[in-house]
């Protein structure tokens, strides 16, 4: 492989680890020709790709894409799976294959930049499929508010009877109707004035009375109370008068 050739399989690798969401990184000693095909297509159903790479050239790949971690899974002969789709299930058919083969150990590997070891890619083997987490999901997000529509069904049906049986016992008479309002029952007949008219008329005789008894009791009444005794005054006088004429008289005699 000449320099020209080694460059671009670093820059393929490169391309490889910096767009994939997972890299496990195998030993591929013992395995065949055709299981590597037969790998390869079972790993299609995931969007992942099975590679086997030079070490030395993986390692200047890594460091290009900032991927350094990589490089302590690079001893011995190796094998990259690229994941670019569902992570658990291209795990767990690489862990699946290796199980029924007695081939392929994992070394390591990374996950969105993070580094993986054996046991972390075994434990993301043994985890379902994206689209039953997502259903699991799904459902979990569902199962409140499907319960709190249903309670509130049960309420609003709960209501929708307690008013229906209001209604029935109305209409059989055990709940009185009600009595017509207060201001329907004092309206006037057709023809009567309404009371509101006649109430002044009933109050003017009180309001004239009220007058005669403050001019009986203001000091303009004053003097005619007076005028009886001025009349016995004149009176007194008058008698004064005729006293003298009555003792001559009496003189005379």
């Amino acid at each position: 492989m000449n320099r020209d050739q080694k460059a671009v399989a670093i820059a393929e690798i490169a391309t490889h680890i910096d767009e994939s969401d997972a890299v496990f990184a195998v030993d591929y000693r013992g395995i065949t020709v055709a299981q590597v095909a037969e790998l390869r297509a079972k790993l299609r159903e995931s969007d992942a790709t099975f590679k086997v790479v030079k070490n030395s050239l993986t390692e200047r790949a890594a460091d290009q894409v900032g991927a350094e971690s990589l490089k302590e899974f690079l001893a011995g002969p190796t094998a990259l799976t690229f994941v670019r789709g569902d992570v658990a299930t291209a795990a767990k058919t690489v862990a699946d294959y290796a199980r029924t083969t007695q081939l392929l150990p994992f070394k390591g590997g990374l996950m969105e930049g993070a580094p993986l070891d054996i046991e972390q890619i075994r434990t993301l083997s043994r985890l379902p499929s994206r689209e039953v987490l997502y259903g699991q999901l799904v459902g979990v997000v569902a199962s409140p508010i499907g319960g709190l529509v249903r309670s509130l069904g049960g309420l609003l049906g709960g209501l929708a009877v307690a008013l229906g049986q209001v209604r029935e016992k109305k209409e059989s008479g055990e709940i009185p109707a009600g009595e017509a309002p207060a201001a329907e029952a004092e309206a006037p007949a057709a023809g009567e004035a309404p009371a509101a008219e006649t109430e002044p008329e009933a109050e003017e005789p009180a309001a004239e009375a009220a007058d005669d008894t403050k001019t009986a009791s203001s000091p303009e009444g004053e003097p005619a109370a007076d005028e009886p005794a001025q009349a016995d005054d004149k009176q007194a006088d008058v008698s004064a008068e005729s006293q003298p004429e009555d003792a001559e008289t009496t003189k005379e005699d």
